[in-house]
């Protein structure tokens, strides 16, 4: 019966492991900037910015004005999460930047851009 437990655990914590390991990724495939960047895992929020600089909430189609109230409304329900900008290269620059200011002003600290990893 022991040796039953230890393999009933083992599968246990390898699951677990996997799960962990797993990330969720809620955005549109787009063309992302290369450069070196710290590889994050776990919920977070996606933003993503188009190249047509249209933004999207986790894959829906949203103005910039919706997405920060709509993120307020989710602080507002102790639902906050790290929130990552995903912006094609062809995006404007401005446009992000602009975001992000919104974001930092509205009260937002966990916000970082998503990037390509550098290829050597």
């Amino acid at each position: 019966m022991t040796s039953l437990m230890d393999v009933m655990f083992l599968v246990l914590v390898f699951f677990i492991y996997c799960i962990f390991d797993m990330s969720v990724h809620k955005g549109l495939k787009v063309d992302l900037p290369i450069a070196k960047g710290a590889m994050e895992r776990g919920e977070r929020i996606v933003i993503t910015i188009l190249a047509d600089n249209s933004m999207q909430f986790n894959g829906i189609a949203m103005a910039k004005s919706e997405i920060i109230s709509r993120l307020c409304e989710l602080r507002g329900i102790k639902m906050e999460f790290p929130i990552l900008i995903s912006g094609d290269k062809k995006s404007s620059l401005g446009v992000g930047i602009e975001l992000l200011s919104e974001l930092k002003n509205a009260g937002f600290e966990k916000v970082t851009f998503q990037v390509d990893s550098a290829k050597e």
